[in-house]
């Protein structure tokens, strides 16, 4: 398995997120879209495109790191529904949606993916979310 010094976020999910900070495998991103709440789960491996790049116990344990955002995302949001998926059409890397969604959000019943203008975090508000994110899942600032 490639080592994760060999581990680079590609420049799109860089630009389009914050950092929340490192899990033992997956570093977790804060989309930077303040009308839902999202994270995203990047593996931290180079040239990962798909799951089935992972072997079974790396798998596993990215499987373990989603429900732990998916159950942080549930207590700090109270979502109607989670989105969880793992798409790269747009961005090829590995990567893992984890979207709280409500029935009065902007996009409601549609996927998030591509609607609208994105709406950046205010910085107090981005920052307020990063602190509550990293409290629930247990991990130290970036």
């Amino acid at each position: 398995m490639t080592m994760e010094t060999d581990f680079i976020l590609d420049p799109r999910l860089d630009g389009d997120t914050h950092r929340v900070g490192d899990l033992e495998l997956a570093r977790v991103l804060l989309m930077d879209d303040a009308r839902f709440p999202w994270l995203i789960l990047v593996p931290r491996r180079a040239n990962l495109r798909e799951l089935t790049d992972l072997d079974t116990a790396a798998q596993q344990l990215l499987l373990a790191q989603i429900d732990r955002c998916a159950r942080a995302m549930q207590s700090l949001f109270a979502p109607d529904k989670l989105n969880i998926a793992a798409l790269g059409n747009v961005v090829a890397q590995l990567h893992v949606h984890v979207v709280a969604r409500h029935a009065q959000d902007a996009a409601w019943p549609r996927p998030v993916w591509g609607f609208g203008e994105r709406v950046p975090y205010a910085p107090d508000a981005r920052d307020a979310r990063l602190a509550a994110l990293r409290r629930a899942l247990g991990i130290r600032a970036a």
